[in-house]
């Protein structure tokens, strides 16, 4: 009698145990993002962690972003890229012109005085993306993300007033076609990641950088220079490309209802947000530069177009390259060019 009760009791555990919720027994993901930036910076503060936020409250808390700053899991800017790939990380962030001449075809919307609109120029990169870039040059990674920082602006020692101005000077710029464009206009560029203008600046390795306003609070900039270039026009001086990528692996491997939730917040919606609160950023940065009395210089746009002019041998020597991998430089140009005016509408 006691075995009989005690075999009923087991089976009527096991029913009640199958006739719980299956959420009960839901799978739960932990995923490591690693990223360049401090955590003080605009994009992992204001991007990163409000996006992994919203997908652990959609998912229940089944999804959980573990982020890692400041390259806190080690290597470099230029092997985040490859840490995804290879699983050193289930997710980066970056610039993608850290890894110069991998993802060619991205370099388009780094071309000088191609962005009017860093929202606009976002949606149109992450469709390039979405229909193109992801079958080719992303291939070995799934793109979360994809979008652009605003206008790049020129921070100097000694101030910019005209195209002339940047003759011998020294600059960083953060990928290869921006480095190019500086040589064209007068500059011997230095190529370096973010986090090493600090130090480059107080050594006098470099005697200014391009980057936006937005991300100047996170390294002290305007303590660092007193002079700061922007460009008047509809056009900004350059921009440059960042992705949010994922271990291929790692997403196959996600529950079917998980993997929906990420998509979800995934994109065009992911790319559209972080262009928007990287635009939203500059204002408060520059703020900072003018409280300073930092000397903040605005190029008129007949200067603008001297600027123009001379950086056009970078735009043909890029298509050039492009036609030479057998990739139509010019038809990405007239591609990027019109998805930008469509979604600036």
């Amino acid at each position: 009698m006691i075995r009989r009760n005690f075999i009923y009791s087991v089976v009527a555990g096991a029913l009640a145990l199958t006739a719980l919720p299956a959420t009960s027994f839901a799978q739960e993901v932990t995923l490591r993002l690693h990223q360049f930036l401090p955590p003080v910076a605009t994009v992992p503060k204001h991007i990163l962690k409000p996006w992994g936020d919203r997908l652990a409250e959609l998912s229940g808390g089944r999804i959980k972003i573990e982020h890692f700053d400041g390259m806190s899991l080690g290597g470099r800017p230029s092997d985040l890229m490859d840490q995804a790939r290879d699983g050193v990380a289930d997710m980066t962030m970056t610039v993608v012109g850290y890894t110069p001449g991998r993802f060619p075809r991205t370099e388009v919307f780094e071309l000088p005085f191609m962005m009017t609109n860093p929202i606009a120029t976002s949606l149109a990169y992450w469709e390039m993306v979405d229909t193109d870039f992801q079958n080719n040059e992303y291939k070995d990674l799934k793109v979360l993300g994809a979008w652009v920082h605003g206008p790049g602006v020129i921070h100097t020692n000694e101030p910019v007033n005209s195209l002339e101005d940047m003759k011998g000077k020294t600059m960083r710029g953060p990928t290869r076609v921006i480095n190019g464009m500086l040589s064209e206009l007068g500059a011997e560029p230095v190529g370096m990641p973010l986090p090493a203008i600090p130090e480059a600046l107080s050594k006098g390795v470099i005697n200014g950088t391009v980057i936006p306003w937005e991300v100047t609070p996170s390294i002290r900039l305007t303590e660092l220079v007193k002079n700061h270039t922007e460009f008047g026009g509809p056009e900004a001086l350059y921009t440059a490309t960042i992705v949010l990528v994922m271990n291929k692996a790692k997403y196959d491997a996600l529950p079917e209802d998980l993997r929906a939730i990420l998509d979800a917040e995934a994109g065009a919606k992911l790319s559209a947000f972080a262009a928007e609160v990287m635009e939203a950023y500059d204002q408060p940065g520059r703020d900072i530069a003018v409280a300073a009395g930092n000397n903040i210089i605005e190029l008129d746009e007949t200067e603008v177009a001297r600027w123009k002019q001379a950086a056009q041998p970078v735009i043909d020597r890029w298509v050039a390259e492009m036609d030479g991998q057998g990739i139509d430089g010019q038809a990405l140009i007239e591609k990027a060019k019109a998805l930008i005016a469509e979604k600036s509408m």
